[in-house]
């Protein structure tokens, strides 16, 4: 270690050392030494990364310290299966600095697997407990609604989580109210602090606020470790008690934890949870014109309808009127009179002919034809009976004799008889 210091500080003209020249020689004295250029490295797998390239990038700890590991994509297709967070293994390799990040790491060439660690047995024992606690249940799951008013957000607020949350939210669906619950995301106070923020959003209305429709448990990634406080049994049980739906954003979509087994939605991400449970504004206005369109169209329709039935209406109105009915009982009454002048002059022409028919056969019957024939006759000028028989006067009678053209009277002589 003094040899260290001297190769570190001496300096002649004792002018400070720049980033790079420390990290140079950190890098030379680290790499110079034997004993860590073939090391074999006891510990659990945390952190794993695998990109496109097919290296291997993981953390290598124990219960107190850690170390970064980096395994080159030769050394990596070497291996029979690759590993898993959690997993207990041997690395070998040899100890290197990272000149860029200024951090030492193992680069490591061989890879044995021993069991799983410590940490991950114990979370697959709670989640098992749990499970048979029926607390992940899918029957237990509630939906969300379609259209939240007030979401409470239980994260730091000091995280990029809580920004993209934000950021998400005001673009998808700014009507949303945002309540935030603050409280640590790691440490050993955070599962504390989530559960009481849980239900602090669960009793609002206590203090005379509005409950929040969907809660939003959320932070950004990390290592196992980072996100223990989400596989914390007391939160687990405080998101199964919530009266209110909760979401689920813990970590990236690689990440699970109890907390997401329990939530009522699980969500990769944060920014992926804010989504989950706001529509898109953009669509809402797509469909709002859609609906108001169709409305229209159904309006017009309706207006269309009751236009048809009012002009129906109308013209039986029209028939149905007074005026109408006067004028048509005019014209019945116009028709009906010149049926019955018609009529009328039938009947007279019919009479007339029925007269003329029997004035002839009066006529032929009658007293005057027979006085115009030469006949007269001749009545009784005191009573004006007629005379019917020479048995009918007395000598002396004054009598009227009636012929076709008048009268004239006589006396009756000595008749005859």
């Amino acid at each position: 270690m003094q040899g260290f210091q001297s190769l570190l500080f001496s300096n002649s003209d004792n002018e400070p050392f720049t980033v790079s020249e420390v990290t140079a020689r950190v890098k030379a004295l680290l790499e110079g030494d034997e004993e860590l250029m073939d090391v074999r490295i006891a510990g659990e797998i945390s952190n794993l990364a695998r990109p496109a390239s097919g290296h291997l990038y993981f953390t290598l700890k124990d219960a107190t310290s850690q170390i970064k590991c980096a395994m080159w994509r030769p050394q990596a297709m070497r291996l029979r299966a690759v590993p898993r967070n959690g997993d207990a293994v041997t690395a070998r390799g040899r100890l290197g600095v990272y000149e860029r990040d200024g951090v030492y790491q193992l680069y490591v060439e061989a890879l044995t697997t021993s069991g799983v660690g410590d940490l991950y047995a114990e979370l697959e024992r709670l989640k098992q407990r749990l499970a048979g606690e029926g607390l992940f249940d899918e029957d237990l799951k509630r939906p969300l609604p379609d259209f939240p008013r007030r979401l409470g957000v239980v994260t730091s607020p000091s995280t990029a989580a809580f920004q993209d949350i934000l950021n998400v939210l005001r673009r998808r669906y700014p009507l949303v109210e945002v309540i935030l619950a603050p409280t640590l995301v790691q440490g050993e106070d955070a599962p504390r602090q989530i559960v009481r923020a849980i239900q602090i959003l669960n009793s609002l209305e206590q203090y005379g606020e509005t409950n929040p429709d969907v809660i939003l448990v959320a932070r950004g990634g990390g290592s196992i470790e980072e996100l223990w406080a989400f596989n914390d049994e007391r939160v687990v049980r405080a998101i199964a008690a919530s009266n209110i739906p909760v979401v689920s954003g813990v970590g990236h979509e690689i990440d699970f934890t109890l907390a997401d087994f329990v939530a009522d939605v699980r969500a990769p991400t944060p920014s992926a949870a804010a989504e989950i449970i706001t529509p898109d504004i953009n669509d809402l206005r797509l469909q709002n014109d859609a609906l108001s369109a169709r409305l229209d169209e159904l309006m017009q329709d309706r207006l269309d309808v009751a236009r048809a039935d009012l002009t129906n209406l109308q013209r039986a109105l029209r028939l149905l009127s007074p005026a109408t009915q006067a004028q048509q009982a005019r014209r019945r009454i116009g028709e009906l009179a010149i049926r019955l002048n018609s009529a009328a002059q039938s009947h007279t022409e019919l009479a007339r002919v029925r007269v003329e028919g029997l004035s002839g056969r009066l006529d032929t019957v009658s007293p005057l034809a027979t006085l115009q024939r030469g006949y007269a006759i001749v009545s009784r000028s005191a009573d004006g009976a007629v005379v019917r028989s020479v048995n009918n006067v007395q000598p002396g009678d004054a009598l009227t004799v009636r012929v076709s053209d008048g009268t004239f009277g006589a006396r009756s002589t000595d008749a005859d008889g």
